[in-house]
């Protein structure tokens, strides 16, 4: 292990405001089913999950196989109305807050998001953030949060003890997962998950806005930020 500390950080809702997108996509996935959409609190509360997973917690009727497919109609209707054409936009201060934490020496950089390899690169196209992360953990590869593995497994990459490991996020399952792998955990109010489901999930802070990121990262861990 080295000296270095890793900061992770998730995607949708903590980086990114997809929210119109993600509920246009899950839209236009229960127009296809022919079924009745749930309201639009409970769509964007299982953001964050891997997608089959967070479609069976919203039609648990459904077999693995339905989610599947669901999923597919999801992607495909996410490709068509996202931001292959308008890119999701990034949250006030987040392209500031990456490009500052990137420049410190002692600290890497990294993605822990229940967003696919392909959407992922999308987002990175957009908006030229590739070159800021040193590890970049998916669904494709991993179990959804809040199973540790995504955390785990960017630690092995990076060389990083999970004691100099901070997860940013901002649902309780983002939580969760850092608390699972034995990191520290700063859940945003920004996002999906209101502040009082980020502190019952365990949040070792919690930060209103991108400005307040040093000043938690320091409280935290030994991020130098």
């Amino acid at each position: 292990m080295t000296d270095l500390s890793l900061v992770l950080f998730d995607v949708d809702g903590t980086l990114v405001d997809s929210q119109a997108h993600i509920a246009a996509a899950f839209g236009a996935m229960y127009a296809a089913s022919g079924r009745t959409p749930p309201e639009r609190s409970a769509l964007l509360s299982v953001v964050g999950l891997s997608l089959p997973v967070a479609i069976a917690r919203l039609e648990p009727d459904l077999g693995p196989a339905e989610c599947d497919q669901w999923a597919e109609t999801y992607r495909a209707a996410f490709a068509t109305l996202d931001g292959y054409h308008s890119p999701s936009p990034l949250y006030p201060g987040a392209i500031e807050a990456l490009e500052r934490l990137h420049g410190l020496e002692d600290v890497l950089l990294g993605v822990a998001t229940g967003k696919s390899r392909r959407g992922l690169r999308h987002v990175f196209a957009a908006h030229d953030l590739a070159g800021l992360f040193a590890t970049c953990q998916t669904a494709d590869e991993h179990p959804s949060k809040p199973h540790p593995s995504m955390v785990d497994t960017a630690c092995r990459e990076t060389g990083v003890a999970p004691a100099r490991t901070v997860l940013v996020g901002d649902t309780a399952y983002d939580i969760e997962m850092g608390r699972a792998a034995g990191v520290a955990t700063i859940g945003v109010t920004w996002g999906y998950h209101p502040e009082h489901m980020l502190r019952a999930a365990g949040a070792d802070a919690i930060i209103a806005d991108f400005a307040a990121l040093p000043a938690a990262l320091r409280a935290v861990s030994a991020v130098p930020a």
